[in-house]
Formats: structure tokens, C-alpha cells, sequence
């Protein structure tokens, strides 16, 4: 049985932890302080506090890049040996105008850069809105969650995950496609952001 531990209980990590109960995994959900989050405690979860032993084989930094720096000071090297899952968008918020990486590189290359060399990163759930996670459906189609990463195994664990859960799973290519996959993600925060399309679809991908 798959574990995975899911540090953040916003709306996305609380989404992330939807499709891991679905797909029948073991959860460990990480709060970054003491205190209810702002999702309702699960009864199918463990909970722990940042620093406490992550016990999952998936990791999901389900915080906003701008804790990257926090949650590395306590987990990066006993991430050594996980599958580190990244969903972030580092949309610069107080403009909605620009990413905050390099044109030539992701949030997701430098995460891999940051890491253990035993860390394995993959890009996934950053084009996906929450309530298109923990309903399965988008419109009238089932959920569609693009995924990339440099490491076969690891992408064959996150896209089994993914598929238990009911959704479908799609390869994007290497790690360094993660850039086009925030830039999507970007997009289209932005467009819910001025009421162009609405929080609880986003894009599509239909066969």
C-alpha cells in the first residue's frame, strides 16, 4: 500500500489528501503550526507538526513556494530516498504578473537542485484546482493531472496513485517540462483570478 505524507492543510493539500483516501493510501498530513488548518481534520489521517518524522514513501510540499526555504531547513536531508512531490505555482501574488523563477527554470528544477541526489522530484498537481481533485471530475470530464519528473519509478508511483484515485494521469516528459507546466498553472489562476473561468473547473485535457 502506498504511503504518503502531505505537509500543508490548505485547499490543495486537503484535496491531495481526497485523492491519496481514494486511492487507498496510508496519510501523514504535516501541519506547519499548532492549531487546527483550514480543512477539517481527517479520520483517515495521521497528523504531525513540521520536524516530526515524515513517514510516507510520497512527499507533497503542499505549501506556497515561499515556505520552500522553511520546510527544507527541516526535512532536506531526510528526504533523502523519497519521492518529493511539487505543486507549486510561484505566481508573484501582489501582481498577478510574473513567475518568481528564472525564464530557464522551475520551481521544480531548483527543489532537485536543492535536495540529496536520492531525492526524487516530480512536478505534479500544479495545473489541477482543488475542487477538480476532490470531486474526480472536471466539467463533464474526469479529472485529468499532468505529471513530470526525471525518475521512471517515481513517476510510475505518482501516476499509480494518481489512477487508484480514479483520475487520469498523463506524462508530461523530464523535469525540465515543469516550466511549462507552472506557466500553465499560472495561466490559469490567473484567468479564475479575473473571473474568466471559475475556481472549481480550470483546463481540460480530453482524449
Amino acid at each position: 500500500m502506498t504511503s504518503i505524507s502531505i505537509i500543508g492543510t490548505g485547499k490543495m493539500g486537503s484535496a491531495i489528501a481526497e485523492v491519496a483516501a481514494r486511492a487507498g493510501a496510508d496519510i501523514q498530513i504535516i501541519r506547519r503550526r499548532a492549531g487546527a488548518g483550514s480543512s477539517l481534520e481527517r479520520g483517515d489521517a495521521e497528523y504531525g507538526l513540521v520536524g516530526d518524522q515524515l513517514t510516507g514513501e510520497l512527499v507533497v510540499l503542499a505549501v506556497p513556494y515561499e515556505a520552500y526555504p522553511s520546510v527544507l531547513g527541516h526535512y532536506r536531508d531526510r528526504l533523502d530516498g523519497k519521492i518529493v512531490i511539487d505543486i507549486s505555482n510561484p505566481i508573484d501574488f501582489t501582481t498577478y504578473d510574473e513567475l518568481l523563477v528564472p525564464a530557464d527554470s522551475s520551481t521544480a528544477v531548483e527543489l532537485s537542485q536543492a535536495l540529496p541526489a536520492g531525492a526524487r522530484v516530480v512536478k505534479a498537481f500544479n495545473v489541477n484546482l482543488g475542487d477538480t481533485l476532490s470531486t474526480g471530475t472536471n466539467g463533464t470530464t474526469t479529472t485529468t493531472v499532468l505529471f513530470a519528473g526525471d525518475d521512471p519509478a517515481a513517476k510510475i508511483a505518482v501516476a499509480d496513485l494518481i489512477e487508484a484515485a480514479g483520475l487520469r494521469a498523463v506524462d508530461a516528459g523530464p523535469l525540465s517540462r515543469a516550466r511549462e507546466l507552472e506557466a500553465m498553472g499560472f495561466l490559469q489562476i490567473v484567468l479564475a483570478a479575473i473571473g474568466k473561468t471559475r475556481y472549481e473547473s480550470g483546463f481540460a485535457l480530453l482524449q
